[in-house]
């Protein structure tokens, strides 16, 4: 923390301008940029809504420019006041542009003068693609209802009207009214002692973007398990969660040791319902994260070693645009991985490689050469689904492949110094490469081609002189598989009493793509993986044993599917389902049950696989 006053300069600064453009927005930052949000929101859970008001401060860039465009998506608004350098109020003209199913609608501001400030009352639609609304039936209490918010990657433009793109920044306040047996919290300071009146207020003064805006509130408890850390769950989850999750403050120190001081001064974890669409997002002081990292061993708490990782990269420095997603998830990718090492080991480090690795190849037999990239063209597509492992695993396959070229000792004091010189920026991979070259590459000549680079960014599939990472007691574990597979070991013969979480993700994907359905029965007699209380050896197992014809599994995956509502773990599930008529049936049947449960990304995930 010794370079926090250093840095809170940079918390204010204004953000810089970029040229290009980015093609999820309507928004047009080279002309004007919002500088701050001030938000005064009322919950109303008996309607599913916010109402309230967005207050932004505005920098002009363009001195011709009298209007201001921002995103939204089925926002109702109310008025917009032009507010003068007087404090003076007035009426502007607006409207909404017809909805694009993708984008939503572009806010049209006509304003008289180049005023600081606009003034926006409105109220969000119960279908906000960006909020969950749920019943106290949907939550582990059954109590009190709870809403939580998904920004990520364009919903911030659901629930407030902005403008929603990583190229530009900001800071933020609120004042939130709720219902008062209820706690809000948000991705800003966040007091763990404060009374559960229903007046809450937050501060963000470190300048972030609009994807990492975020609010939940519900009957939530909270426990310190640091200096500067805290977990907020459901009381019935807070226990667990909180020894689930007390490694926290060892892993910001084993970063900041790596790439220098937390810049974010407390990171606090939120538990959610299990509806949550996705294993953990990082939104600022304050991750959102799945139950389903509550194994029990600690043995997923990797997940919070990602998340913690973005407050480096990604939060900290941010793609300007999602087609530059790579900056931020391979950086965060190959960071946690680092984490991982430093806290659990080079073993299970280099396991988690080798996994990663591994699926991500299986992944890319089935995707487009063009969604291979690293740099893509997302221009008119949904960045939600043009997401995939590409921008994690193979972002990160490149940066270890610079890592091995140029060793640690270069590599990391390379990573700490483009941290700080981009702190709370956003840029694209061209001002990655510019630093790259200035700060690596020029001093190590040879080491590494531009050709090399290219191939990487540029073109689709892994590079053959990538990196290949090897562990030892994977072997063990592929000589099982290999034996069982061809009926040389029984499953009951397999030695697997003391294998971690990673050991049986790599036996379960060495079974063949259609496995024989005596071996999938044996293998559940003999370890009971149906029943298995980790999601992520689970999710797995269902699918292999939906591909087996295992129909002896579908009660636990009809438990699975409607109790949780990832993505990750639930749409290969349907998936694998889909693709026979009696297994459709099935989804189909299971999926009218678990729908009120789900968040929208996820509801439309499903029924995109379903055909609904």
């Amino acid at each position: 923390m010794k370079y926090l006053f250093l840095t809170c300069f940079l918390f204010l600064a204004a953000p810089a301008v970029h040229a290009e453009v980015d093609p999820h927005s309507y928004a047009e930052p080279s002309k004007v940029t919002m500088t701050s949000l001030d938000l005064d929101l009322e919950v109303d859970f008996a309607t599913q809504k916010l109402i309230g008001t967005a207050e932004l401060t505005l920098d002009w860039h363009d001195p011709d420019a009298r209007s201001l465009i921002l995103d939204t998506r089925d926002l109702e608004i109310e008025s917009i006041k032009a507010i003068d350098a007087q404090g003076q109020e007035h009426a502007a003209i607006f409207s909404l542009d017809p909805r694009d199913p993708i984008f939503g609608s572009a806010l049209r501001i006509a304003l008289k003068d180049q005023v600081p400030v606009v003034s926006i009352r409105y109220r969000t639609s119960p279908k906000a693609s960006g909020l969950q609304w749920m019943t106290p039936q949907q939550t582990a209490s059954k109590k009190q209802p709870f809403m939580f918010s998904q920004s990520q990657a364009i919903h911030a433009r659901s629930w407030i009207p902005l403008q929603d793109t990583p190229s530009v920044r900001f800071t933020y306040s609120a004042h939130v009214k709720a219902p008062k047996p209820l706690r809000v919290v948000m991705s800003a300071n966040n007091d763990v002692k404060h009374r559960l009146n229903g007046d809450y207020r937050f501060v963000m003064k470190q300048a972030i973007p609009s994807y990492l805006l975020a609010i939940a509130v519900g009957e939530l408890d909270v426990r310190v398990t640091g200096p500067r850390t805290a977990v907020f769950a459901e009381p019935s989850v807070i226990a667990a969660a909180a020894k689930e999750l007390e490694d926290t403050e060892k892993m910001i120190e084993t970063t900041e040791k790596l790439y220098g001081p937390y810049r974010w001064e407390r990171y606090d974890i939120l538990i959610l319902p299990a509806s949550f669409p996705f294993g953990g997002m990082e939104n600022p002081r304050l991750t959102f994260a799945t139950p389903t990292i509550l194994a029990g061993d600690k043995s997923l708490v990797g997940l919070i070693a990602h998340e913690l990782a973005h407050s480096w990269s990604g939060n900290l420095v941010t793609n300007a645009s999602a087609e530059h997603m790579w900056m931020n998830e391979g950086f965060t990718t190959y960071v946690e991985n680092r984490i991982v090492e430093e806290l659990y080991g080079k073993e299970v480090a280099t396991m988690q490689l080798v996994v990663d690795d591994q699926e991500l190849l299986v992944e890319m037999q089935d995707i487009a050469p063009d969604q291979q990239l690293l740099i893509t063209d997302l221009a008119g597509i949904d960045p939600d689904e043009g997401l995939s492992g590409v921008p994690y695993d193979k972002g990160r396959w490149f940066l270890r492949f610079l890592e091995s070229r140029y060793g640690r000792d270069e590599f990391d004091p390379f990573l700490r110094a483009y941290f700080d010189h981009y702190a709370f920026q956003s840029i694209t991979s061209t001002e990655f490469l510019e630093f790259y070259s200035e700060n690596l590459e020029k001093k190590h000549l040879g080491k590494v081609s531009s050709a090399e680079i290219d191939a990487w960014l540029h073109l689709p599939g892994i590079p053959a002189n990538a990196p290949v990472a090897h562990s030892a007691r994977f072997d063990a574990v592929d000589k099982a598989a290999s034996d069982f597979i061809a009926g040389d070991l029984a499953a009951t013969d397999i030695q697997a009493k003391d294998w971690v979480t990673l050991e049986w993700l790599r036996f379960i994907n060495a079974l063949p793509e259609t496995p024989e359905l005596a071996q999938i029965k044996a293998l559940d007699d003999a370890w009971d993986l149906s029943n298995s209380g980790n999601g992520e050896i689970a999710f797995r197992w269902y699918v292999a044993t939906v591909r087996a014809g295992y129909t002896d599994a579908r009660p636990q995956i009809a438990a699975f599917i409607e109790r949780i509502g990832r993505r990750k773990l639930v749409v290969p599930i349907y998936e694998e389902l889909a693709r026979t008529p009696d297994g459709k049936a099935f989804a189909i049947e299971v999926y009218a049950r678990a729908k009120p449960g789900y968040h929208p990304l996820t509801q439309g995930s499903v029924e995109k696989v379903l055909g609904l």
